[in-house]
């Protein structure tokens, strides 16, 4: 007999592409991205993470040993993703209206396709509990933009002038309000009326 014939169900799942084993891991960390996003870290349980996402408590702390090194590992899958939106691709040569106008549109992207990571990453309580490693994964996402800023600001960085710093907490300050205000049905913004707040932020910074 072919035994490469045989149908069997683990045969039948590994041609439909499916994963022989459930990932367990993975299922933890997208609960608990929508409970911390929804409560914040400080209003969650981790029961109701390990309810969330269809395994017992024991099995959760199995893959992470405590709240804070689940949030942790969240934090930096949710950065990551940001990263990979926002940075990946980006042309860096671009003037610096058309880069702006890309790095917005990405984000406006990231938003619409992630929002509990976007609702998440939002938060102003993460400091207090982030480590050393997503610290880094911070970095590794502002190091760029800061670099793109410097570039953009030109002679304009001088005395008196606003920090790259300042700038891109304006920028992202301005982002968020405009998609929690839409979120939570204070305003209803499309893309294209996104896109044209965008234009108002990048004004801002050329003209500062």
């Amino acid at each position: 007999m072919n035994v490469r014939s045989v149908n069997t169900p683990a045969a039948a799942k590994r041609r439909r592409g499916r994963p022989l084993v459930d990932d367990k891991r993975r299922r933890i960390l997208d609960a608990a991205l929508g409970v911390f996003a929804a409560k914040g870290y400080h209003g969650t349980a981790v029961p109701e993470v390990a309810g969330a996402a269809g395994v017992g408590t024991g099995t959760l702390y199995r893959y992470f040993a405590t709240k804070e090194a689940l949030v942790n590992e969240v934090y930096r899958d949710a950065k990551a993703k940001l990263r990979a939106a926002l940075i990946e691709g980006i042309d860096v040569t671009a003037p610096g209206r058309d880069w702006f106008r890309a790095a917005w549109s990405r984000l406006i992207a990231f938003a619409r396709a992630e929002p509990a990571a976007f609702q998440f990453l939002e938060m102003q309580d993460h400091a207090p509990y982030l480590d050393r490693k997503s610290r880094e994964v911070e970095l590794s996402v502002l190091a760029p933009l800061w670099l793109a800023g410097k570039r953009l600001r030109g002679k304009k960085d001088g005395p008196g002038a606003l920090g790259v710093d300042v700038l891109i907490a304006l920028v992202w300050g301005a982002f968020v309000g405009l998609v929690k205000a839409d979120r939570l049905g204070y305003l209803r913004l499309d893309d294209t009326a996104l896109m044209r707040a965008g234009e108002v932020c990048w004004r801002v910074i050329a003209e500062t």
